[in-house]
């Protein structure tokens, strides 16, 4: 029986490749194989880890809170009357700083007449 296929995959590369090609240049391939590359993938300071527990911490908290806002009728309107209060306090500051803008616009054409 003749196979046609040639299952051995240096083969199927191209022949330059064969001899300049290192495997070690991908990272993603045998990253634990090489004992010089398991030095470089040390965590530093935590910057490269996939789990910080801070952040994990951070995150529990906030998705607790968002939960309980969120699945809590009387949160809801505590919150909503805390917000509603807020956008008033923002309203009443605009209108009062457009109040000084016309009063200084008027102070100045008074004093250019």
């Amino acid at each position: 029986m003749n196979n046609q296929y040639d299952i051995n995959i240096e083969n199927s590369r191209p022949s330059d490749i064969r001899t300049t090609a290192n495997i070690n240049q991908n990272p993603y391939i045998n990253q634990n194989a090489n004992p010089t590359n398991a030095t470089q993938q040390t965590n530093v300071e935590g910057t490269q880890s996939g789990f910080n527990t801070g952040d994990f911490v951070k995150g529990a908290l906030i998705g607790a809170a968002v939960t309980y806002l969120l699945t809590n009728k009387n949160a809801q309107e505590k919150a909503f009357q805390v917000f509603g209060k807020g956008s008033e306090l923002f309203q009443a500051g605009i209108e009062e700083l457009k109040e000084k803008y016309e009063d200084m616009k008027a102070q100045m054409q008074a004093n250019n007449e």
